[in-house]
């Protein structure tokens, strides 16, 4: 019987004709679309790679419609037997394809996928993994594109002065590319998203006020006002997001929604859209305004004007990671808090909620700010 060498940690080398790469995403929609500047990173500098994607049942059609990935199958398939055929499925694709010589986790913190990744009995490693043996973590390695993931501050600017000779931003996409060794073959900040046409005609304005951090969300009087002043100006305006059950249970809308739908002429469009298709609608739209979460990343990347609704200060300071989840593209725009609070930054936005009273961050951004930025960017009337 053959025995396997204990996977290496991997420090950039080549990866001889045709290797086989496996890559592991998550579950969350803004981590797999900054997860798309490494994909087309590896398949610019492995040309004649074959690249499987170890990906989601959330992002499912965004990961089928790209062409940087040749194979894809999703690690939380929560139907019968699910396990035993996502392990039927990898050992088919490595006896079609050949082993595994590099496997990356781009979801290191996730015990799934770190345990997943040495089951695959690759050459080299990139990104969080299990021994061999699944008895412990696998150490991370020296080099700074290597030992950068023990660290517990990625959003710091103390990180980024560490790491300042190797890494020229704390963006997460950025550090995705530095840890596969690709940062040096794509740009991070350009994110690619393929797009399909939704089931209904796109308002001017699409808005999102929900995450699955209360401590993110912005208040619903606040959105009633951006409402009122779009509607005033002619603008159409629709809300994006989940079906509304799954709203109220995961993502903090509680009964917000429902009151800003009834007391505004915004259309319900949540739910009424896969992710591919929200893209498209995104794309149509004139602008998009969200709270940091899924939507904004997906606007964004399409190249709809688009403004965060952030509670974080002009430093970067407060309520959202900012420093290592801001989209970099120019047609992004963000709030600015009025106050600096560092209480989730020194929880290490562990917090679901708000550790203050009031919500103050969030709060002290006033209605005028995204109004004023939606008079500056989208103008009068409706129309495309």
């Amino acid at each position: 019987m053959t025995v396997m060498p204990p996977p290496i940690r991997y420090g950039g080398e080549l990866l001889g004709e045709s290797p086989h790469i496996v890559v592991l995403g998550s579950c969350k929609v803004g981590n797999f679309v900054v997860s798309t500047p490494v994909l087309r990173g590896l398949k610019t500098r492995f040309p004649d790679s074959f690249i499987s994607f170890i990906g989601s049942e959330v992002t499912v059609d965004f990961e089928e419609a790209l062409p940087t990935i040749d194979w894809r199958v999703s690690w939380d398939d929560s139907s019968p037997g699910s396990g035993f055929r996502l392990q039927r499925l990898l050992a088919e694709q490595i006896q079609i394809n050949g082993p595994v010589q590099l496997a990356v986790n781009l979801d290191g913190f996730n015990p799934v996928t770190s345990v997943l990744v040495p089951w695959l009995n690759p050459v080299f490693v990139a990104g969080g993994s299990l021994t061999a043996n699944l008895r412990s973590e696998m150490p991370w390695g020296e080099l700074p594109q290597q030992c950068f993931l023990e660290d517990k501050d990625w959003d710091s600017q103390e990180f980024l002065t560490r790491y300042s000779t190797h890494f020229k931003s704390n963006y997460i996409a950025e550090l995705f590319c530095q840890l596969a060794f690709v940062s040096n073959y794509v740009d991070p900040k350009e994110i690619e998203l393929p797009a399909s046409e939704p089931p209904f005609l796109t308002p001017d304005l699409l808005i999102h006020c929900t995450t699955a951090r209360g401590a993110k969300v912005w208040p619903f009087a606040y959105w009633r006002e951006v409402v009122d002043f779009a509607t005033a100006r002619g603008w159409s305006a629709g809300l994006v997001g989940s079906p509304p059950a799954a709203q109220r249970e995961a993502y903090n809308s509680g009964d917000g929604e429902e009151r800003l739908l009834r007391s505004t002429a915004l259309q319900d469009l949540r739910g009424r859209t896969s992710l591919i298709e929200l893209a498209g609608a995104a794309k149509n739209a004139r602008a998009m305004i969200s709270v940091d979460a899924g939507p904004l990343h997906i606007a964004a990347a399409v190249g709809t004007p688009t403004l965060a609704v952030l509670g974080n200060d002009k430093d970067g300071l407060g309520a959202s990671p900012m420093r290592l989840w801001m989209p970099r593209c120019s047609n992004v725009s963000r709030t600015f808090a009025e106050i600096s609070c560092s209480a989730c930054m020194d929880n290490r936005f562990r917090n679901d909620d708000c550790l203050i009273e009031g919500h103050p961050c969030m709060s002290s951004v006033e209605p005028q700010q995204v109004i004023d930025w939606l008079a500056r960017h989208v103008g009068k009337g409706n129309g495309k």
